[in-house]
């Protein structure tokens, strides 16, 4: 555990509003090591008071107080500016895991029960790079540039987030070469309340059970301002059906980019852009 490091300040004639308005200009700058102090007391008349690191530095602070780590004065404005988040909601096989991937879970699993034969004969109970396929290497190129370009967390909505837990699958993400882990998981349907006269189809149940736990995702977290769902499954508005084609489905997600070839996935021409475009735009949750 790391110890607190911690600077005091005695200033037996100076007020604390002159303080803080000398501070960034005649006392911080020649103190070089106080990127590395974690709270910083002002100490009058035998009293201290805490100046502690805005939110972008984890502690909070109240209006107008001044934040020492940013040489800045926070405001509520600022303060509710940096607690927006931009997310993907990611599936994985077909987007990332393509399907020369799929199957490779066989092999590793065979490999691990042969080198460890006391071992359960539980898929689920192996480890959790045993449990899963890989993840094609330039989709995962292509997902880290999203997310470098872009700010945005990772919300898992696959049917992975089902055979592992979250600190489980964000390791994996890290041992596959993802560059963050994922944030949380989108709630299994049952776990909320559905919408009432929801128009059930039993041809698009899947679809549309996934696009309900993105949008009570949402529903739950206001702090997500922007976000695109990433899916081979069609949740799009309008759907487009192979056979029937194009339909207008009220129950899709506008914030939506499908992955159609299971073979290229993340990687197929345009769909990066799509994506960016949907992060990086001003304020896009049109469907909450």
């Amino acid at each position: 555990m790391r110890a607190l490091k911690i600077f005091v300040i005695d200033c037996p004639e100076m007020n604390f509003s002159t303080f803080l308005r000398l501070s960034p200009s005649i006392i911080f700058p020649h103190l070089k090591f106080m990127s590395k102090i974690d709270f910083v007391f002002y100490y009058k008349y035998h009293i201290f008071t805490l100046m502690a690191k805005c939110d972008r530095h984890i502690w909070d602070t109240q209006d107008n107080e001044w934040c020492w780590k940013c040489d800045e004065l926070t405001d509520n404005e600022r303060m509710q500016n940096t607690k927006k988040m931009k997310v993907i909601f990611l599936d994985n096989d077909g987007v990332i895991c393509l399907s020369n991937n799929w199957g490779g879970r066989t092999k590793k699993w065979a490999k691990h029960r042969s080198a460890n034969p006391e071992s359960s004969n539980l898929l689920g109970k192996a480890p959790v790079d045993v449990r899963f396929d890989d993840f094609d290497k330039k989709s995962i190129k292509i997902l880290n540039e999203i997310l470098e370009e872009t700010g945005a967390e990772i919300v898992v909505s696959s049917d992975w987030r089902f055979h592992a837990t979250l600190e489980e699958l964000g390791g994996y993400y890290l041992s596959q070469g993802i560059s963050k882990k994922p944030i949380g998981f989108t709630k299994k349907l049952g776990q909320f309340q559905e919408p009432e006269n929801f128009p059930w189809s039993r041809q698009w149940n899947l679809e549309q059970s996934r696009s309900l736990e993105i949008l009570q995702y949402l529903k739950d977290h206001s702090e997500v301002t922007n976000w695109v769902a990433i899916d081979d499954l069609n949740m799009g508005i309008p759907q487009t059906h192979e056979s029937w084609g194009e339909m207008e489905m009220d129950w899709g997600l506008t914030n939506f980019v499908l992955t159609p070839k299971s073979s290229e996935g993340i990687k197929q021409t345009g769909i990066k852009d799509k994506i960016i475009k949907l992060l990086n735009d001003d304020y896009t949750t049109s469907d909450i």
